[in-house]
């Protein structure tokens, strides 16, 4: 049977206060390339290793229901790892975000409360300037949101198949739906894949599991993103309704 695999994540949770990746890109936004990998280009190299399981550790996923937070520690190596910093989250600090946020219960969690969590509290040093949502059904957007922020955070109903298509070191593929939801952060993707970090390593899953599975996916502005010129992106205007929804 191999490592115990758990799963996690709520049905997606709407809130009309949602920001949305697409009011803020601009027809000056360059075309996303064919393929691209974060990790490749602008992650390993910085931190030394080319090792996914060395930078993105299992994170308690294999005894808990904490795949909500680990995408987040995931989240957060990324984002240092592009400005060649190197923060790992210790595995016991993402499990015990994990039962603050579920008051000591092993119940799973909603995407969207950890993200909002997320972006009112620093997380491993980190408090995020903002997310926003981003329309998974549209693959340009979510190849522009790889492309321009390093990530994206993602949830999806898990497929019959799953944990033995990741033990098999298979690409997912679509399959009939359980009742179970999966946090990931995706890195990476080409005409056939997307490439996500789960479970203390890197999994590949085809466009046609995308569509079929994939139930939510935010775009997250690391604090750094305040310095970086997002050409195509209005980072102004997403300030001004950050603002405008505080208040």
């Amino acid at each position: 049977m191999g490592a115990s695999l758990r799963f996690g994540k709520h049905p997606a949770k709407k809130d009309y206060r949602t920001l949305r990746l697409g009011t803020y890109l601009t027809p000056g936004l360059a075309a996303p390339p064919p393929a691209f990998d974060v990790l490749a280009s602008r992650v390993y190299e910085k931190l030394g290793t080319i090792d996914p399981r060395v930078l993105f550790p299992m994170d308690g996923n294999d005894n808990l229901s904490d795949c909500t937070t680990a995408a987040v520690a995931h989240a957060i190596t990324v984002f240092n790892g592009m400005i060649g910093k190197r923060n790992i989250m210790d595995p016991n600090d993402v499990t015990k975000l994990y039962l603050h946020l579920t008051n000591g219960l092993d119940c799973g969690l909603h995407a969207l409360d950890v993200l909002n969590y997320w972006q009112s509290s620093a997380v491993a040093g980190d408090e995020i300037l903002a997310y926003v949502s981003v329309d998974w059904r549209n693959h340009t957007h979510v190849e522009q949101a790889i492309k321009l922020f390093g990530g994206l955070y993602l949830g999806f109903q898990v497929q019959q198949g799953c944990e033995d298509e990741f033990r098999n070191h298979q690409t997912w593929v679509p399959g009939p739906l359980t009742p179970h939801g999966h946090a990931v952060f995706a890195v990476a993707y080409d005409e056939n894949d997307v490439t996500v970090l789960t479970w203390g390593t890197t999994q590949k899953g085809s466009w046609d599991w995308w569509d079929d599975c994939v139930d939510e996916a935010y775009a997250v502005l690391p604090p750094e993103a305040m310095n970086i010129d997002y050409a195509g992106f209005e980072i102004d205007h997403l300030k001004a309704d950050l603002e405008a929804v505080a208040n």
